[in-house]
């Protein structure tokens, strides 16, 4: 089991006051907060190995090209990809997802081609594929869910078809906390000769991700959402597609030569990072992952479905609270609503009390229009947080409701 005391202590916000109230930071799926360690790693790299990576001979130059490297190696080894060279680093998830989108469009689909995705999904993994389809004439196929915020799998089923190049979903929801059955999708979709892209944004925190036992064509994900940097994100993409996908941007780092009248581009995985990278960030972005490394993944993935029931169960007694996202399989999100009472006046107020929630529609209006409503009340979990903090939850919602 987590030793919780001992990990708050690496998180010096939690230590502060909001409104004079001790802060309960239950806003994870935004982003995480950061432990003291990678912070630390961020001011070493400025002040003790600030160089430009991969181009420079002098000594502080290599030293900080090797951090860089030994960074995408952990990425490497922490989803388990085959090899370092099929890490791409990006600036977060949804740089990721666009990458793809316009690469893979450009090479692999034309007019009236198809991609799958489904009503939970984020933003991020829509407006990419709406944008290509206004340019190439791309049509998307959208999964339904049922009452619970599970996904439709006959449905699934029936939309694959001979125009399918590409399914896109995400791995858990970062509204209804639904765990997709990510490998039964792949299986199925590999079985029609059609790629899968996973959304791994909310998953990566929560769950042991392993990109070889999935067999994803592409996994994506931020740094922020593990404890990491923000600005700093993955695309994890199989050899035999990143070596067929033109490249995302140009300029420095992606040219193996350049002339006025022709450029050819570098090997994986510099031909998708163009421009002076945030090396800084991927050697902090390591570190994170290598903090939840020490902690083991299987016991944060233990606790925080520890948490998950508690909050289940505490949340229950509520009066009028209506649940958004009740699936068999769920991670550490709890949406909700409480009688008439407005998502944004619960978290105005709830920020009153120092607890920190997220309200609105999370970047997920299509999914807040099938449900019929305009946005939730999210509350959301990481490895710091206490079943006290629960309880606190829970008496200021009921606090709340009671002044309507």
């Amino acid at each position: 089991m987590l030793d919780v005391n001992a990990i708050r202590k690496d998180f010096p916000i939690l230590e502060r006051e909001v409104h004079g109230k001790p802060l309960i930071y239950l806003d994870n799926g935004a982003t995480t907060q950061k432990p003291r360690c990678v912070v630390e790693k961020i001011e070493e790299g400025y002040y003790k190995n600030n160089a430009n990576i991969h181009r420079g001979v002098h000594h502080l130059s290599q030293v900080a090209t090797e951090a860089h490297e030994v960074a995408r190696r952990t990425v490497q080894k922490f989803i388990n990809a085959e090899h370092a060279h099929e890490i791409i680093f990006t600036r977060g998830t949804t740089e990721s997802i666009n990458l793809v989108a316009s690469s893979f469009v450009d090479q692999f689909m034309q007019k009236d081609d198809e991609v799958i995705i489904s009503t939970m999904e984020h933003h991020s993994n829509i407006v990419p594929w709406q944008l290509q389809a206004e340019k190439k004439g791309i049509k998307l196929r959208v999964v339904n869910i049922n009452e619970k915020g599970e996904l439709d799998m006959e449905h699934f089923k029936s939309l694959i078809n001979e125009k399918t190049k590409l399914v896109s979903i995400m791995h858990v929801s970062n509204v209804l906390g639904t765990i997709n059955p990510i490998k039964e999708i792949i299986d199925i979709a590999h079985s029609a000769d059609v790629p899968v892209l996973v959304d791994g944004a909310q998953s990566i925190p929560h769950l042991g991700v392993d990109v070889q036992a999935l067999d994803a064509d592409f996994y994506v994900f931020s740094a922020h959402k593990i404890y990491g940097p923000t600005g700093m994100g993955v695309l994890y993409g199989k050899e035999k597609w990143l070596d067929k996908m033109p490249p995302y941007h140009g300029g420095g780092e992606m040219i193996a030569s350049v002339s006025f009248d022709k450029t050819t581009f570098n090997e994986l995985p510099f031909k998708f990072e163009a421009g002076t990278p945030d090396y800084i960030g991927s050697t902090a972005f390591a570190e994170a992952l290598n903090y939840v490394s020490a902690i083991g993944m299987d016991n944060i993935a233990a606790y925080e479905d520890e948490l998950l029931h508690y909050a289940m169960e505490r949340m229950k007694t509520i009066e009028n609270i209506r649940f958004f996202g009740t699936a068999e399989q769920k991670s550490g999100v709890i949406s909700f609503l409480v009688g008439d009472i407005h998502h944004y006046d619960m978290g105005m107020l709830l920020d009153r009390l120092g607890i920190a929630v997220r309200t609105g529609h999370h970047c997920a209006q299509p999914l807040m229009h099938h449900m019929g409503i305009e946005g939730t009340v999210r509350a959301s979990f990481g490895i710091y947080n206490t079943k006290e903090e629960i309880d606190a939850l829970v008496a200021g919602v009921q606090r709340v409701s009671s002044m309507f």
